[in-house]
């Protein structure tokens, strides 16, 4: 008998530090749990920031609609930086301490995620999908990070690679913030060339407000720049490239990164932007607008919205699905642990995104492919791909 009740108290208090552990998870409740965002909503890079929130909201409303995820209904909490520091730490700040956000999803810009990272690694916070594609987002401590794309490194060198063969170039340069994210494009701009076979002779910085890029230009034209990457805001790249074809540098070709690869960027008035590259690790939504899981979303979209969806729109849904497929898997007794543990377990097929994701404990990286793609006829049109 007494075995019995030790038996029975023993289990008695696993189960009550199980639900004590449970209870003590930041973020969860019973009936909600909470998912944070610092993200860009008005500033250079809002272009990105606003459609990949509202992409996101429709599908956590669908899965709300519909009960939510084992009983819980998902907030999602969005923090705007406007693409500065510190009204970053501010957002970072209330949605930890304030909100006790679960996880976060979808944090833009890679100064802003490194220096969140010093704030959420501490508590165990999960940040996945950041709007950033940084080999950054997933240093040490791993364990909490994870990424849906290949890294702007990469996307650089693989395009840099492409364009250096397709025109014959000798002569490759940079236009660039000063910044981790301009710095990692710099450095795999760089390494294309290098494999490529092509030198790489010039560089010019800018901050985040300018506007004026003649002396730029100038500089890169002096230099015999052929080839010039952008690590810049949406609306810059689309400045430079229009005022290097109003100074007649037709030879010089541009190329950004997933930074740069947004609907609007193609669809400028008066085809400012034709000719313009991007490597990315994701397809066009609209050039795919017929196939069967693009023609839902935009419908979905549109119909919840309003509007027709910004490529980054898509991001934001596909975003929120993997948060959702993974808080499936995690179970109702939802700690981070069981949440990184069902991260790791996913493996699918992304038609949406037009690509395959899949993690593992050491592989915290959804996808490594990179698409080149250039601006025709104000769409983008995939040329390359590895």
């Amino acid at each position: 008998m007494k075995n019995m009740i030790k038996g029975l108290l023993a289990a008695t208090a696993l189960t009550a530090a199980a639900g004590l552990a449970s209870a003590e998870t930041q973020g969860v409740t019973d009936d909600e749990v909470v998912i944070g965002a610092v993200n860009d909503l008005s500033g250079i890079f809002a272009a990105v920031g606003v459609p990949a929130t509202k992409g996101a909201n429709v599908y956590f409303d669908k899965v709300n609609a519909a009960g939510g995820v084992h009983g819980r209904k998902i907030r999602y909490v969005v923090e705007d930086h406007g693409y500065q520091m510190p009204r970053a730490m501010q957002g970072f700040n209330k949605l930890l301490n304030r909100d006790k956000v679960f996880a976060m999803m979808q944090n833009l810009g890679t100064p802003m995620n490194l220096a969140g990272f010093k704030l959420i690694d501490p508590l165990g916070i999960p940040n996945i999908a950041p709007l950033s594609a940084a080999r950054q987002m997933i240093q040490d401590p791993m364990q909490n990070k994870f990424t849906s794309f290949s890294s702007y490194f990469d996307q650089s060198v693989v395009g840099v690679k492409y364009l250096v063969a397709e025109y014959g170039a000798k002569n490759v340069c940079s236009m660039y913030l000063p910044t981790d994210f301009g710095k990692e494009i710099l450095e795999g701009t760089k390494a294309g060339a290098e494999e490529a076979g092509a030198a790489f002779v010039a560089e010019t910085t800018h901050k985040p407000d300018e506007t004026d890029f003649v002396g730029s230009l100038s500089k890169l034209k002096e230099s015999g720049c052929e080839i010039v990457t952008i690590a810049l805001g949406v609306r810059q790249a689309i400045t430079i490239v229009g005022t290097a074809k109003k100074m007649g540098l037709t030879d010089m070709q541009f190329m950004g990164t997933s930074a740069s690869f947004l609907t609007v960027v193609a669809q400028v008035p008066g085809g400012v932007t034709e000719g313009f590259y991007a490597a990315a690790s994701w397809q066009d939504l609209w050039a795919r607008a017929d196939e069967p899981a693009p023609k839902a979303f935009i419908e979905e979209y549109k119909a919840a919205t309003g509007e027709d969806p910004q490529g980054f729109a898509m991001l934001g849904y596909a975003a929120a699905q993997q948060m959702v497929m993974a808080l499936e898997a995690a179970g109702r007794d939802l700690t981070h642990e069981s949440f990184i543990a069902a991260m790791e377990s996913l493996d699918y097929q992304d038609d949406l995104v037009g690509n395959h994701i899949n993690y593992g404990p050491d592989d915290h990286q959804g996808a490594d492919s990179v698409y080149v793609l250039k601006v025709e006829n104000g769409g983008w049109a995939k040329v390359h791909e590895e």
